[in-house]
C-alpha cells in the first residue's frame, strides 16, 4: 500500500488518481498525525509526504517513523524545498525529494523503486 500525506487536497487527489491508474493500492491522509493515528504504518510499502504541512511537518514524520523503528521508504514532495532540507530528508532515509510541480513519471518511478517493483 502507498500512503499519501499531503495537506493540499488538489495535490492529494491528483496523486491518488495517478497511483490508482498505475495499479497501486492507495490510502490518503490530510495530516501526518492522521497517518500515525491510522495504525497503517506497518502495511505501508511507500510513503509520499509533503515537507511543509500544518501540525507535524514531513521531516518530523520521518523522524518519528525512524524513532519508532518503522523504516518506510519516503518520497518527499515540496513547493518550498532547499538543499539543506533535501539533505536532511535523504540522510533520514528518503528515496526521493521532488519539487512541485513534479513529473508524474518520476514519481511513479520512485514508488516502484521503493516498493521493489521496478521494470
Amino acid at each position: 500500500m502507498v500512503a499519501v500525506v499531503e495537506d493540499d487536497e488538489s495535490y492529494r487527489l491528483a496523486i491518488q488518481r495517478l497511483l490508482k491508474s498505475a495499479g497501486f493500492s492507495v490510502q490518503t491522509f490530510a495530516r501526518a498525525e492522521d497517518f500515525l493515528d491510522s495504525g497503517r504504518q506497518r502495511e505501508t510499502g511507500c510513503l509520499i509526504a509533503d515537507i511543509r504541512m500544518p501540525g507535524m511537518a514531513g521531516l518530523d514524520l520521518q523522524a518519528k517513523l525512524n524513532e519508532d523503528h518503522c523504516p518506510i521508504p519516503i518520497i518527499f514532495i515540496t513547493a518550498h524545498g532547499d538543499e539543506q532540507m533535501r539533505l536532511q530528508a535523504m540522510r533520514g532515509g528518503a528515496v526521493k525529494f521532488l519539487a512541485k510541480p513534479f513529473d508524474s513519471a518520476i514519481l511513479l518511478e520512485g514508488v516502484r523503486a521503493a516498493l521493489g517493483t521496478e521494470g
